[in-house]
């Protein structure tokens, strides 16, 4: 396979775009429109778009049965294929409801207090199972713009004990349809997930290469407060706009790395490539501080050890 000199996408970029979920975009009807919350929702439209976390988790159907295939240009003038996995790092949801939560089919599923072996699972009733409340309860209900924290699961096993996104999420839907039911329009903006990116294999196979052992860390907003928020329209490809009813894509917000060691992500766009990757680290750190949140994936990733 031969590099095309004349791209001006980087192997960052490519990564970037090859993970990035593109969902089936929906309008809600007017009436649902007049009863957004306008907390969240601040802004008069004719028009509201809005995703399923269902259609949202079917995009990564295919990357966690096969992996995501990332084209990466060698200084050889040549490229690879690197395929990763996702994995559900992360995950909190906000709704405006404490008590129950609407799904689609019109039915409800009631919020209960819950915990799981495997992760931190619960919904928020004021405290953590694991931890006392006391900070984040002043958190939660001093900004009420946040909402009621319906799910929340942490992964902390490590990589090769996972199952792909998919595998997880079809496994956690069964306890909590709303992972399935709710809409982007029913999420707070502080509501987000965090995908782990795992490399597999490459094609052609035998090249050893330092770099292609990083590990990526993705994070997304999943509240449509942030929908027409794109941090790259004016950057990357001013030209490039979306429009109305093209299907939606969840840009990270934030990244992390791992086993970074080469300059395979750096060497493209002038030394831009760093400095984004340093401004998406710190994104991602901030937005974990303002949340309260540790997230055992991003310490690890950034070397923080939680005694």
């Amino acid at each position: 396979m031969i590099f095309d000199s004349g791209s001006t996408q980087s192997n960052l970029d490519c990564f970037l775009h090859c993970t990035t979920p593109t969902i089936k975009s929906h309008f809600l009807c007017k009436s649902e429109i007049r009863n957004l919350n306008r907390l969240w929702h601040p802004w008069e439209r004719e028009k509201v778009e809005y995703f399923t976390l269902g259609d949202l988790w079917n995009c990564y159907d295919e990357w966690s049965a096969y992996g995501a295939g990332v084209p990466i240009g060698l200084n050889s003038n040549e490229t690879l294929v690197q395929y990763y996995v996702p994995y559900l790092s992360a995950i909190q949801i906000f709704t405006s409801s404490r008590e129950e939560t609407e799904s689609g089919d019109g039915e409800r599923d009631s919020i209960s207090d819950s915990y799981s072996d495997e992760s931190e699972l619960w919904r928020w009733d004021g405290c953590s199972s694991e931890e006392g409340g006391s900070d984040q309860d002043s958190l939660w209900h001093v900004n009420n713009r946040l909402g009621y924290l319906y799910f929340q699961y942490f992964e902390r096993t490590t990589p090769y004990g996972r199952v792909p996104l998919m595998d997880k999420i079809n496994g956690l839907s069964r306890r909590y349809p709303g992972l399935i039911s709710l809409r982007s329009v029913d999420l707070s903006p502080a509501s987000w997930m965090a995908v782990a990116w795992y490399p597999i294999y490459h094609i052609p196979m035998g090249r050893t290469i330092k770099d292609l052992s990083t590990c990526f860390l993705t994070y997304h907003t999943l509240s449509s407060s942030f929908q027409d928020m794109n941090p790259e329209d004016n950057i990357e490809n001013p030209k490039k706009k979306r429009n109305e009813g093209d299907d939606i894509s969840l840009l990270p917000f934030g990244l992390a790395t791992y086993k970074m060691q080469g300059d395979v992500w750096v060497s493209g766009s002038c030394g831009q490539d760093l400095e984004r990757l340093m401004s998406l680290l710190s994104v991602a750190d901030s937005w974990l501080k303002q949340l309260r949140v540790e997230h055992h994936d991003f310490n690890y990733f950034t070397g923080i050890r939680r005694g």
